[in-house]
């Protein structure tokens, strides 16, 4: 956060310095507090459908720090006088049934009367003091795994023009709902995982960007080993490309070199902003192979994507 005072505790393990997923905050020797926010307005039409990614986005941070989500808060902004109250309802469902399947707790929340709908989670979460996963902390000679397929910014994108196709959109709804909570512990079980993140607004690039800068190293995305939704190539080539993919790569271009045998739908594809994405991992070779063949043994996407170097700091090259 440029311009504000970074207030320093010697209790605070993450805090706003490093854009970590959430912060995190030493209550003993042998706990420590996850705290996290996210809300949002709708990307699918469905209200039950967009209250459940809502829910398991903001539930993704607590797994990006290594933590067991307890308890969940409702973040609503909904246009009483625009809007029936039973797509709130609808909305509300959805995500208290995802909140139930991460065996969180609901314990209240708040709402305003706003002309944009949004909606969206405070969570808590706990983790041990000595297990919590930051974005920084990759070595070279780590794999990067991801957990979930890209795109789903250009799904929407295509979805709001009504010219998605259905199959890639049931998919890509599918994949945003599916709670990260299984890639977490799945990941926990391994005793050398150095960092992790998970992929949402700022796409997969910018999220790679940001573990190189806070690790002190560079990365090797090979681009035919990412993950993508099935069909994604087609809304990608017409142009179905969201603002927030434009901003993404304005920002980071610099610090990215991509290969000239990499298309430039697949270019387009890693810096699409993701919402409710997946892991990102940071580990050895040997532990990001037994990782990826857990995760696909219980049908969950899984793939070694690049691996890490020693530099240039913070920069990724695209092959």
């Amino acid at each position: 956060m440029k311009g504000l005072p970074l207030v320093t505790d010697p209790n605070l393990i993450a805090g706003i310095e490093n854009f970590e997923d959430a912060g995190v905050y030493r209550l003993s020797d042998d706990l420590a507090l996850i705290q996290t926010l996210d809300f949002f307005t709708p990307i699918v039409d469905d209200p039950y459908t967009f209250g459940q990614i809502a829910a398991a986005n903001a539930l993704s941070d607590v797994y990006a720090m290594g933590g067991k989500a307890l308890t969940a808060m409702n973040i609503i902004c909904f246009p009483i006088e625009k809007l029936d109250v039973s797509i709130l309802h609808e909305i509300l469902r959805g995500g208290l049934d995802k909140i139930r399947e991460a065996d969180v707790l609901l314990i209240g929340g708040h709402s305003v009367d706003d002309q944009e709908l949004k909606y969206g989670l405070a969570v808590a979460g706990t983790v041990h003091p000595e297990r919590v996963l930051l974005n920084g902390g990759a070595r070279p000679g780590d794999r990067l795994v991801l957990t979930k397929p890209l795109g789903t910014g250009i799904v929407s994108t295509a979805l709001k023009a009504g010219e998605a196709d259905a199959a890639l959109a049931e998919t890509a709804t599918r994949s945003m709902k599916t709670l990260n909570r299984r890639a977490a512990e799945l990941a926990a079980g391994l005793p050398d995982v150095h960092a992790c993140t998970d992929v949402t607004g700022f796409g997969f690039i910018g999220h790679a960007c940001e573990m190189a800068d806070a690790s002190g190293v560079g990365m090797v995305v090979r681009a035919i080993d990412v993950p993508c939704f099935e069909g994604i190539r087609r809304p990608a080539e017409e142009g179905f490309l969201p603002g927030g993919l434009y901003r993404n790569r304005s920002f980071r271009a610099a610090r990215v070199e991509t290969g000239a045998s990499v298309p430039e739908w697949l270019s387009d594809v890693l810096f699409d902003p993701q919402t409710s994405g997946g892991l990102l991992f940071s580990l050895p070779g040997k532990s990001a192979l037994k990782l990826v063949k857990a995760l696909r043994a219980e049908d969950l996407c899984g793939a070694v994507v690049g691996e890490v170097v020693s530099g240039p700091a913070g920069k990724i090259k695209v092959i």
